[in-house]
């Protein structure tokens, strides 16, 4: 399984619409932001080891871009695991953490977005 994770998926909300729910997302998961550029629909983020009250064993580093596409918009997520020193981590990963960071954003995106 590798440890760098890509999702896309698809809203009928318009990009403002689906970045606010992204910063929705990132807040209700506890991410920390690192940057964000609302004109553009990018934001980055750094999640702790515990979300949810679950310990996932490692922190995760997760970038959001939000596109225009259709009457809605794309949603395009990469996301990859970090050391203690908040670096890439390149080996050593606990499998499944970074996947399972980005599958709780897109439900939580999916949530705020209907």
């Amino acid at each position: 399984m590798p440890y760098e994770q890509h999702q896309e998926k698809q809203y009928a909300k318009d990009v403002p619409g689906t970045y606010q729910a992204a910063l929705g997302a990132m807040a209700k998961l506890s991410g920390q932001q690192v940057s964000s550029a609302p004109a553009k629909g990018h934001l980055e983020v750094k999640f702790p080891k515990v979300i949810l009250g679950e310990t996932l064993g490692e922190r995760t580093y997760l970038t959001c871009d939000v596109k225009p596409q259709g009457d809605g918009s794309l949603v395009v997520v990469d996301a990859y695991p970090l050391d203690a020193v908040e670096r890439k981590l390149m080996f050593g990963a606990r499998k499944g953490v970074t996947l399972a960071v980005v599958n709780l954003f897109m439900k939580s995106l999916d949530e705020l977005c209907q």
